[in-house]
């Protein structure tokens, strides 16, 4: 079931794309479950986490989208928003708040379908998978997509991940063949990281979370065409 959220104070719009919604549904064998919102705080006041996809218009009349989707950052980092416009300039801002896409009114079927496939394609490609590491006094189970990369010091692995770094005794070889199906690649011999976390390249090195870690050049090329290749896939 993929969960989506309207946020759209015209009822034209909230008619056209709960409309789109069933044909898709229809049309591609996916099961959706639909909720509509009149407006930016209505969806943000008792907001949990609770939606994968939000349609969320820009302009309305008491709280506007791009502050509603500002609130919803702040404890949501996953939901993905497509924004609904009829004004570029406002479209464009939504990289401050992680925005995947937007699609401007009057809202065409194509453009439509185009953008909820990759929305939609996104969230496949997030589901969850777990490893198992040895720590001290017993093991911890690790969700991939939480692990930001992994570092490795003398004969020991550290996984750096959103809720702390932890040490386990292994090898790069063996970590790289236990996270090689999923979106990991190594950066020199001491690292292996996460694709999904890293925010740029500079200096040779990837940006990860405010940090940098150094590509070396035989890896270097490799690990580019890794990135670029999933980008191309996340798009």
């Amino acid at each position: 079931m993929i969960r989506i959220a309207i946020v759209e104070d015209e009822d034209l719009y909230v008619n056209q794309l709960t409309e789109y919604l069933q044909e898709y549904q229809k049309t591609q064998g996916e099961e959706i479950s639909v909720t509509v919102y009149r407006d930016g705080d209505a969806i943000t006041s008792k907001y949990k986490a609770q939606f994968d996809i939000i349609l969320m218009d820009i302009q309305m009349k008491f709280v506007d989208g791009m502050t509603a989707a500002e609130e919803i950052r702040k404890v949501d980092s996953q939901v993905i928003i497509i924004f609904i416009t009829n004004m570029t300039q406002y479209a464009i801002r939504g990289y401050e708040v992680d925005a995947l896409d937007y699609i401007l009114k009057p809202v065409s079927y194509f453009a439509f379908c185009e953008r909820l496939g990759r929305a939609i394609a996104r969230l496949k490609k997030r589901t969850s998978s777990f490893i198992t590491i040895p720590v001290k006094g017993g093991i911890l189970r690790l969700e991939t997509a939480d692990i930001y990369y992994v570092e490795s010091q003398g004969h020991n692995l550290i996984y750096h991940t959103g809720n702390g770094d932890y040490i386990a005794p292994g090898t790069m070889k063996s970590a790289e063949e236990e996270l090689g199906d999923y979106s990991f690649s190594r950066g020199n011999k001491c690292y292996l990281i996460n694709l999904e976390h890293v925010d740029g390249i500079q200096d040779k090195c990837a940006q990860i979370k405010g940090q940098k870690l150094q590509l070396s050049r035989p890896r270097q090329n490799a690990f580019m065409q890794d990135l670029t290749k999933y980008w191309g896939e996340m798009k």
